[in-house]
């Protein structure tokens, strides 16, 4: 199972703040609420907030292949911004720890326990991998096919740059021991891109640094001349805007050093067998039969204005002894692929094994040159062949496409799925083919609907693993019957919400039967895997086995194994609640309408214990993620579940739900609105973005009116926040729709569109060919309109395309020129999402504190009717000065209401006490 991101930090540089004294930074202060605003150092929010972030992570959960065991990779909580400072090389869009020889700010887990799972749900007693380094970090866990064994990365102490790079360890699963796999103390992992893979029971293929390379290359004093680009040939080349890109020659030395591999297979017994040349192998995948190893590597001439993704690729086959088969394509650097969505590289691609053969390929050949404007029939052909072909033999064209390819569920000789889909019309098809038939079975279509239509969404195949672990369609027999079934799980989209489904499904006639479905009245409980598949043979429908996750409201996610005939569910874990404080807190997916008609949902959570008929509403914070579709009954379809678990993240404005108003104050949290959909809609030959600012402000009218009509939120305490895309809407907003927030806050957006001009988001028009577009989407060009408080918060090693951290830096130099309410946070050493303790309740503080001062002390305008608001009438809007002294005078008068707001509280605390 992936590992979470875990990342580093170090101390933060606050932007447009006053002098203060620096906290230390281990030690959160007394009193978050009374603190001086304009401290400089790393501040922490309210215990209330802390205790839920600092909360202990659940471990990650992997099942063995035979569905006997299950591993728990116990993790750590969130990691320290020091280690966030490492020194990294960003390189050809790749961000590289050169003393680890890896990618940057790995996460990693602490250890790792075996239970056995018996026949009936339990789990046994934990054997915890021993023999490893203390303070050990894992990664890249993996199963051996047949179970017996464990392979996984160890790096240990890092003050040591040979003990920080990462080794090859195996265990064993029955007595949980540890060892190293190479008896060499030389050799280690180049974990840059791939890093290891079991080619059979007793052997790995691993990415090794080569044992030749010396010092990484010397930086010149001065250059050996100026750097120089060229397009003399008139080239037309349009690129994203790209981050980390290569920048002069020692870039390039210092990108192909790092990552340089060499390709080894290691057995268990300690022998070593070198496969080809070193070489920047980005990937390797042996064979099913083990024979032989698929290897891509990417190599000169390197880019400057793209990503290695797109450098000159080379594929190859070798023998899994070393010894080279044949190369199946070169392809050049292709820094010209169109912006335009749908749009590919030339030449081969997805070149990969069947599932279901010993050693065949298969791949993509795109007809239209890559460039999805151009119309062609075919779009894509599929062609397969063997590893070793005999001589002059040609691969076999298996399907042709009039979409882009989208992969291939692979089954047997008479069965495969293949997908394909279209951007711009949202079509997505699914064929049904025979793979060893040639004229006798023709393709035919399974599936034709719209990606964005969720109610018609049929499910995906339910896929079981073979012995040479692979995964290929789980066929089913039911009974007697000689129909091909197969199993389709889904979500089970509804406009009540999601209810998913297992069918079973006849592949011949299109009939199906629903066998399953999840409890929609209390619980969500969804299919996660096929656990009667350990097995070789037919696969009968009495003798079905599934693991589900399920969860509601208030109860944590839990793992059950379901058996049929009986379908009785069997707990195999038991997760305490991650933060019991909020338990009881309320959830409820909420419908509304927006003016033009379209049906729009939100999950409303509302803090434990309150009710708005006694408490009367709330300060209420907004926090969404706009979405483009092609179609209004698209757009209001309702996606989610309203009996999901309230999953909190370290950044979560659901935190806020915790959050007391105020020492004593019999108020507790906020009302929070989540993810109220905001569709962005270009039906038929429209741009969906042409109408953007339009679209936005009415489908955040429509749900601030919503929340104010139910009496939970007060129409002048209404703060609107969001991340990335999300920041890009929340300044939108402020600047476009001032009546209906009280501030804003904004973290890691984009909020210039003309430094993004060959495209954006889902927008794949030039700014050449949208100008008005680009211009009255973009915040920064209305800067001018903002009035109400804004809080901008950056990572200052943003790699996110087009999010550059001098999007926040030129916007707040925008703001403050025109006078605005504003602060700028820049994270140190943070990329786009935040990783370190530090930064993360840094970033918690400043939010609490913009929330406390500019939404919960917003008490300028009492507003009676949920219209008032929403039609921005005079005097609706909440008192904001624009001026620096108007500024610190308001600021003074919250400070004086909430301190004699506490005064009064404790006052009457010591009453009661003297009373009693």
């Amino acid at each position: 199972m992936p590992s979470s991101r875990i990342h580093n930090l170090v101390p933060v540089n606050a932007v447009a703040v006053e002098d203060g004294a620096a906290s230390n930074a281990s030690d959160p202060p007394a009193s978050p609420e009374n603190q001086d605003l304009g401290a400089n150092g790393y501040q922490f929010p309210p215990p209330e907030i802390r205790d839920i972030v600092d909360a202990p992570p659940l471990p990650a959960l992997s099942f063995s292949p035979q569905r006997d065991k299950i591993l728990f990779l116990k993790r750590r909580s969130l990691p320290p911004l020091a280690e966030l400072a490492r020194p990294e090389e960003k390189l050809a869009g790749v961000r590289i720890d050169g003393k680890c020889n890896s990618r940057s700010r790995m996460s990693f887990y602490t250890g790792i326990g075996i239970h056995l799972l018996n026949a009936d749900g339990t789990l046994g007693p934990e054997k915890e991998i021993t023999g490893l380094p203390h303070g050990a970090k894992i990664n890249f866990v993996t199963w051996s096919k047949d179970g017996r064994h464990l392979s996984f990365s160890v790096r240990a102490d890092e003050d040591d740059d040979s003990r920080s790079k990462l080794k090859v360890w195996v265990a064993d699963v029955e007595t949980g021991k540890a060892r190293l796999l190479f008896h060499s103390p030389d050799v280690y992992v180049n974990a840059v891109f791939d890093n290891f893979v079991w080619v059979n029971n007793s052997t790995l293929l691993v990415c090794t640094i080569p044992l030749s390379r010396g010092e990484p290359p010397k930086k010149r004093l001065v250059p050996s001349g100026p750097k120089i680009q060229s397009n003399e040939q008139k080239n037309v080349i349009q690129t994203r805007t790209f981050q980390d890109l290569l920048k002069d020659e020692y870039d390039e030395d210092l990108f192909e050093y790092y990552a340089t591999t060499q390709l080894v297979v290691a057995s268990l017994d300690g022998s070593v067998q070198p496969i080809g040349p070193p070489a920047i192998y980005t990937s390797m995948e042996p064979s099913p039969d083990e024979q032989y190893i698929l290897s891509t590597s990417i190599h000169r001439p390197f880019s400057f204005i793209v990503p290695c993704g797109r450098f000159p690729k080379k594929v190859q086959v070798w023998t899994a002894n070393g010894k080279f088969v044949r190369e199946l394509c070169d392809l050049p650097l292709a820094e010209d692929i169109p912006i335009t969505f749908n749009s590919v590289r030339k030449g081969m691609r997805s070149i990969n094994w069947r599932a279901d053969k010993p050693s065949t390929l298969y791949w993509v050949e795109t007809q239209d040159g890559g460039d999805a404007k151009v119309e062609v029939s075919p779009r894509d052909i599929i062609y397969t062949q063997p590893a070793v072909p005999l001589e002059n033999e040609q691969p076999i064209i298996l399907h042709k496409l009039d979409l882009r390819y989208g992969g291939i569920s692979w089954c047997d000789d008479s069965l495969a799925l293949v997908y394909e889909s279209w951007y711009k019309t949202r079509k997505i098809r699914t064929w049904v083919i025979s793979p060893g038939s040639r004229e006798d079975i023709s393709p035919r279509i399974l599936f034709d609907r719209s990606s964005e239509d969720v109610y018609s969404d049929p499910g995906s195949p339910m896929l079981r693993r073979t012995s040479a672990g692979t995964y290929v369609i789980a066929k089913v027999k039911n009974s007697d019957d000689e129909g091909i079934y197969v199993l389709l799980s889904g979500i089970g989209a509804t406009p009540e919400g999601n209810i998913p489904f297992l069918d079973l499904f006849d592949i011949n006639t299109g009939n199906k039967e629903r066998i399953w479905q999840s409890d929609k009245d209390k619980y969500y409980e969804t299919i996660v895997a096929l656990m009667s598949d350990q097995n070789e043979g037919e696969l009968y429908l009495n003798q079905l086995k599934i693991l589900t996750s399920k969860e509601s409201k208030t109860e944590n996610t839990q793992y059950f194994i379901l058996s049929w005939p009986e379908k009785k569910p069997c707990q195999i874990t038991n997760f305490p609640h991650p933060y019991p404080q909020l338990a009881s807190l309320q959830k409820e997916m909420i419908r509304y309408q927006r003016k033009d008609g379209v049906q729009l949902t939100a999950t409303l959570y509302l803090p434990p214990g309150y009710d708005p008929s006694k408490d009367g509403p709330l300060p209420c914070l907004v926090w969404s993620y706009p979405g483009e579709f092609k179609s209004k009954d698209a757009a209001g379809q309702v996606r989610g579940s309203p009996n999901e678990f309230a999953g909190i993240g370290p950044t979560s404005p659901l935190l806020w739900l915790a959050r007391r108003q105020g020492f004593f104050s019999p108020l507790a949290g906020f009302a929070v609105l989540s993810g109220p959909t905001i569709p962005i809609i270009g039906e038929g030959d429209e741009e969906a973005n042409d109408r953007y600012v339009e679209q936005l402000v009415s489908s955040a009218e429509a749900a601030v009116e919503e929340v104010i009509c139910r009496g939970v939120a007060r129409a002048e305490k209404i703060a609107i926040g969001g991340h990335s895309y999300g920041a890009f809407m929340a300044a939108n907003l402020l600047a476009h729709a001032p009546h209906l927030f009280c501030c804003g806050i904004a973290r890691s957006g984009a909020y210039n569109r003309t430094l993004t001009p060959f495209g954006f988001q889902n927008e794949d028009r030039t700014l050449w060919e949208a100008t008005t577009t680009y211009v009255e989407m973009s915040p920064f060009m209305s800067a001018h309109k903002i009035k109400k408080p804004i809080l901008l918060i950056h990572g200052e090693e943003d790699n996110n395309p087009g999010t550059l951290t001098m999007q926040s830096d030129r916007f707040f130099n925008a703001l403050k020129g025109h006078g605005a309410l504003s602060r700028l946070v820049i994270l140190p050493f943070e990329s786009h999402g935040y990783a370190a303790r530090e930064s993360i309740m840094h970033v918690l503080w400043e939010t609490d504190r913009w929330l406390q001062r500019y939404c919960v002390l917003n008490s300028s305008v009492d507003s009676t009717t949920c219209t008032d608001n929403i039609k921005g009438t005079e005097g609706s809007e909440s008192k904001v000065v624009d001026t620096a002294e108007g500024v610190r005078e308001l600021e003074d008068q919250q400070k004086i209401t909430l301190y004699f707001s506490q005064r009064s509280s404790l006052c009457l605390v010591f009453a009661l006490i003297l009373l009693y």
